[in-house]
């Protein structure tokens, strides 16, 4: 009998394409860092080179990004993630400090205040506060869940989180304060907020949307050339129009690496937030496809660490990391396709961002504890 139980786990193991999903998990964070790796030198070594007299001024700098990313993604695959939840306070001073200090002593480039000038490289609090407002909500809500309680919209936890993406509006930045207080709301909806409050937090954010669209003349023209940026093509729907040339020209096999024209100073941003639609340019309806698959697969396996993991905290940190890497993913492909507003929100992995790389492949590490955490449980 035991023999045939064990003849039986062979041949399961063998129809598995992936031995665990932390192992899937990585595999599609290799894959994505090498096409990253490919498309930021692709993307910039024309400007870097007219900039900075070298073509591999953006690659060496996105491949120190990637060592550094690999040890916090090493780091926070080794703590228990449970860790993060008693350091919260402390890395929660750390990030408002940091987004006040931007505002006060970071550069200025192209009209706002993101960065703060480091020894070594250039830090940008607003990405850490992507990932610290997912780990404050994942504390309240598994809390709430835990104890069997009602979840509530006004709390102490969601008015802190509302905060940071304040001080993130204020550099300015709308797409990334958006995501910060986006990516919590929809896991309280997705953990079981009521139907009534879900209609309040709708009816609320539309006007708040508002507000924050008619603040700044410059989003309102945005808004409104999103479904028709031809009718102001020199202007406001330049880098949509741009973004669209490059990816139709790709057409189904692309143009090649590194032979996209895009990038000779006609696409805007065309190594971080338009890097796909170079991507898209010189690898093709196929390439773009295949980037699709592997964000939809991330999707997947990152719900499946979710729901076995050992305790509601890690269910539902692991759901918020989720949507934070395959949310920027979505958001990012529709503003390249020209299906929404341009907002600085990067593709993660194919869009150059020190900060953005490794923040994200620490949010990464955090989601492989979780499942390593979840199979010890089911073990």
């Amino acid at each position: 009998m035991a023999e045939v139980r064990k003849k039986e786990l062979g041949q399961n193991d063998k129809k598995r394409f992936w031995t665990s999903d932390m192992e899937a998990i990585i595999a599609i964070m290799v894959v994505l860092l090498i096409l990253g790796t490919i498309n930021v030198f692709s993307s910039s070594f024309i400007f870097a080179e007219a900039e900075f007299d070298t073509p591999y001024f953006f690659l060496k700098r996105h491949v120190i990004n990637v060592f550094v990313g690999l040890t916090a993604f090493g780091v926070c695959f080794y703590f228990d993630y449970h860790v993060w939840r008693r350091w919260i306070v402390g890395i929660l001073f750390v990030t408002i400090a940091a987004l006040i200090a931007v505002l006060i002593v970071g550069p200025v480039v192209n009209g706002a205040r993101r960065w703060l000038p480091l020894v070594v490289f250039q830090f940008q609090p607003a990405e850490l506060a992507k990932l610290v407002a997912i780990m404050i909500a994942a504390s309240y809500i598994s809390m709430k869940v835990r104890l069997g309680q009602e979840l509530e919209i006004v709390t102490i936890q969601m008015i802190i989180i509302g905060l940071i993406a304040g001080l993130t509006e204020l550099e300015p930045d709308l797409g990334t304060a958006t995501i910060i207080l986006g990516i919590p709301l929809v896991m309280l909806i997705v953990s079981g907020l009521r139907k009534q409050r879900v209609l309040q937090l709708v009816f609320t954010g539309l006007i708040g949307a508002a507000i924050m669209i008619f603040r700044e003349p410059y989003r309102l023209e945005r808004l409104k050339i999103t479904y028709d940026p031809w009718s102001d093509a020199q202007n406001y729907g330049y880098q949509t129009v741009q973004s669209l040339s490059a990816i139709g020209s790709g057409e189904l096999t692309g143009m090649g690496l590194g032979v996209g024209v895009s990038k000779y100073d006609y696409l805007p941003e065309a190594h971080t937030d338009f890097a796909f639609a170079i991507f898209c340019q010189e690898n093709g309806f196929l390439g773009a496809i295949f980037v699709f698959l592997l964000f939809a697969a991330f999707a997947v396996y990152a719900a499946r660490i979710a729901n076995k993991a050992r305790d509601e905290y890690g269910q539902i940190l692991a759901m918020g990391i989720m949507l934070l890497v395959v949310g920027q993913a979505i958001a990012n492909m529709l503003m390249v396709g020209g299906m929404t507003p341009v907002v600085g929100v990067p593709l993660p992995f194919i869009s150059y961002g020190g900060t953005s790389l490794i923040i994200t492949m620490a949010a990464i590490g955090i989601l492989v504890n979780v499942g390593k955490q979840g199979d010890k449980k089911g073990g």
